[in-house]
């Protein structure tokens, strides 16, 4: 009966992975064939079990450690936040009290109005802070 127990894991986790292809039952796979050598070997239920058990949290911990690190990758921005923390040239004059204001940042011209009531001419260098609807925020 134990036989088919290991064989079933394998192969639902084998199918598993191969569905999701998320690394969730990776670690199920390497236990699952030692408890079957180790049934094969008449090795008592009991220890395969137990084998079976801590090398699967071994394998477990192993694979999150060391690969769930790499998995992760540095966000980068994309479309409209990618502007923001740029430094963008003002093309109209941005006065807030007006609501005018245009500057032109990584080739596309953008509204734009001050973080602070601030005024800048024609010219002048500003940095974006934020995005509001339409409008960046410069100061």
């Amino acid at each position: 009966m134990i036989l088919y127990i290991w064989v079933g894991i394998i192969f639902l986790a084998i199918v598993f992975e191969a569905i999701t292809a998320d690394l969730v039952s990776i670690w199920f796979i390497p236990s699952a064939i030692v408890s079957l050598v180790l049934y094969l070997l008449n090795v008592p239920e009991w220890i395969q079990v137990v084998v079976f058990i801590a090398l699967s949290f071994v394998l477990l911990v192993t694979f999150k450690l060391f690969f769930g690190k790499k998995k992760r990758k540095k966000e980068t921005r994309t479309n409209a936040d990618a502007v923001i923390g740029q430094n963008a040239v003002v093309s109209e004059r941005i006065c807030n009290i007006e609501q005018t204001g245009a500057v032109k940042v990584m080739g596309k011209e953008w509204t734009a109005r001050s973080s602070d009531d601030s005024t800048f001419e024609v010219g002048e260098v500003v940095t974006v802070t934020e995005i509001r609807g339409v409008k960046l925020i410069c100061k």
